[in-house]
């Protein structure tokens, strides 16, 4: 395996390229726009015609090394040198703009986005610069020099998100050719901290069923979501046409989940149903008015210390509470798995992992002196 750089006369000027040497094959890349003056056959070349050819050699050996670096790496590609000499972060705001229509995550993306800017400001941030040590400078920039808005630094969680996000890009160009080789799988990403997943228990549910929330569709949907156990990004998308009935099956939606993209037919109770009101146009949005922003999600949290609950919950609280109820009711976690249309049993597994811990707490509950 070798890269030497090597003239061949062109005209009047001397073309400089590559002889790559790798695997039993040579191959050639002509360095485009670099040249060399040949020495004339009487007198010398000018001063300007030697600092023109000292620079462009030294062009040309940069070139060379860096091209040394990507073989040994295994990201050389001769076939299209274009991409690969394409920016990285241009490539990652494209899927960036691809993730827009889910709010939370879209965020993650911009925010990946200023750090790997950031990261990038003093480095090359072309596809082939980015090789085993720049992945993990910019894993070591994550953890120890990136901040927060408020000047802090990222929560364990936080920095698993961003650099996944970096990972899942670089993926992707493997999978488009634009690199030769998975270079995600260089790094070991980030061990996310295991994070406390709120839940309403029956009776809580049961009183937050009876509490008025100043706004009825947050109630509606909330409630929908702890009896069906969907993402609100699903719910809030929901049309008529997509919530189906025959004899044999009930009640179901037949719908494409906007995190995974799959197709699901998802079983609903008559109770889940009674929450939805009459029945409008197929095209019409089931929950019409539902909002996400900070207000809405302070009038869910203010709801919730109405009906005496001094949980901090979200919406995403709901799914939580659909699986955690399943569990207590003995639904097996292979079952919710494909309820909750997991990929991988070890998030679902989590769940019950949960009800163990609270199986334990209650176990310890009896407390009374024997001797």
């Amino acid at each position: 395996m070798s890269v030497n750089l090597r003239q061949r006369e062109s005209g009047k000027k001397i073309a400089l390229y590559l002889d790559i040497y790798r695997s039993g094959e040579r191959k050639q890349e002509f360095l485009k726009d670099l040249y060399l003056h040949p020495k004339p056959e009487k007198g010398r070349l000018s001063k300007e015609e030697n600092d023109h050819n000292k620079h462009h050699t030294a062009i040309a050996e940069e070139i060379r090394y860096q091209r040394e670096k990507e073989l040994i790496n295994g990201t050389y590609n001769i076939e299209d040198r274009s991409k690969i000499d394409g920016s990285f972060i241009e490539y990652f705001t494209k899927l960036m703009e691809t993730k827009r229509d889910s709010i939370g995550n879209y965020g993650n993306w911009v925010s990946t986005k200023l750090h790997l800017v950031e990261y990038c400001k003093d480095k090359n941030a072309t596809f082939k610069a980015i090789d085993k040590e720049w992945l993990q400078g910019f894993k070591d920039h994550l953890q120890n020099v990136a901040k927060t808005k408020a000047k802090k630094q990222l929560l364990p969680n936080t920095l698993t998100s961003y650099f996944s996000k970096v990972k899942s890009a670089l993926k992707e160009a493997y999978k488009e050719g634009i690199i030769p080789k998975n270079m995600a799988d260089m790094i070991e990403g980030f061990k996310p901290a295991e994070t406390e997943r709120n839940f309403l228990s029956k009776e809580e549910l049961e009183a937050a069923a009876k509490t008025e929330c100043e706004i009825p569709i947050i109630k509606n949907a909330f409630l929908f979501g702890c009896l069906t156990g969907l993402r609100y990004s699903d719910i809030e998308k929901l049309i008529w046409s997509e919530i189906q009935h025959s004899n044999e099956m009930g009640y179901f939606i037949r719908f494409r989940m906007k995190k995974t993209k799959a197709f699901e037919t998802h079983y609903i109770s008559d109770q889940a149903l009674e929450l939805l009101g009459n029945r409008q146009n197929p095209d019409d949005k089931v929950l019409i008015g539902l909002k996400y922003s900070a207000w809405h999600n302070l009038k869910l949290q203010q709801w919730m210390f109405k009906a005496g609950i001094f949980k901090t919950i979200t919406f995403h609280c709901s799914r939580h509470t659909y699986a955690t109820l399943q569990i207590t009711f003995g639904t097996d976690v292979y079952t919710l798995q494909s309820m909750l249309g997991h990929k991988n049993i070890k998030n679902t597994q989590i769940y019950a992992k949960i009800m163990d811990e609270k199986k334990k707490d209650a176990a310890n509950k009896i407390n009374i002196k024997l001797w």
